[in-house]
């Protein structure tokens, strides 16, 4: 096992897991409208869905989307169409704490299948597959990589759950509150553009 190589798979991993995207800023909006306790869900299903991915491109679902582009570029409409509906969602939400408000937070099974749709999570899994793989010990390094970037992504996504949970006294406000879902819709949309493009 090249443990060199894990190292930067670490490094790219956890700068990939801990900035913006679309996981994070879903986690986000969700911490400060529903709390972290009702995030659990979009939590788990992060990270195992994200896992999976990994392991299933590492099987040569990669390959597949080089070898038919058009299977990728589906799927980059799928999720455009997906997000703009996500990010509906979250701009219209109601007041925190609403009987009201038939918004619920994603459940870990969607929150699983969203990894499918969302760029992020393929840019990500194309190039920890395709870089930060040991051809040496293929299966050893897939099954630690997939492994570890579930951790990776839960710790991620707790974070940003409990710093939106931090913002919830602050959006008590309806103003407040409408500012910051639509504020978290825009950048929802925005935050896959760069992963979009790359692969365009």
């Amino acid at each position: 096992m090249n443990w060199t190589l894990y190292a930067g798979f670490l490094g790219f991993a956890i700068a990939a897991s801990f900035t913006p995207g679309p996981n994070n800023l879903i986690a986000l909006s969700s911490g400060a409208n529903f709390g972290f306790r009702k995030t659990l869900p979009h939590l788990t299903g992060v990270a195992l869905g994200f896992g999976f991915m990994l392991f299933l491109v590492g099987l040569g679902l990669g390959a597949l989307f080089e070898a038919v582009p058009v299977v990728y570029n589906v799927l980059q409409v799928a999720c455009l169409l997906y997000l703009m509906l996500l990010a509906w969602k979250m701009g219209t939400s109601g007041a925190i704490g609403s009987v009201k408000d038939r918004e619920k937070p994603n459940s870990l099974f969607a929150s699983a299948l969203f990894q499918w749709v969302n760029p992020k999570a393929w840019f990500a899994s194309l190039t920890i597959v395709s870089t930060f793989t040991d051809p040496q010990n293929y299966w050893q390094s897939m099954s630690l990589n997939s492994i570890s970037i579930m951790i990776i992504a839960a710790a991620s996504i707790c974070s940003w759950t409990l710093f939106g949970r931090v913002f919830q006294r602050f959006l008590s406000s309806p103003r407040r509150l409408s500012a910051f879902n639509w504020t978290m819709a825009a950048a929802l949309v925005f935050s896959t553009a760069p992963a979009i493009f790359q692969f365009s």
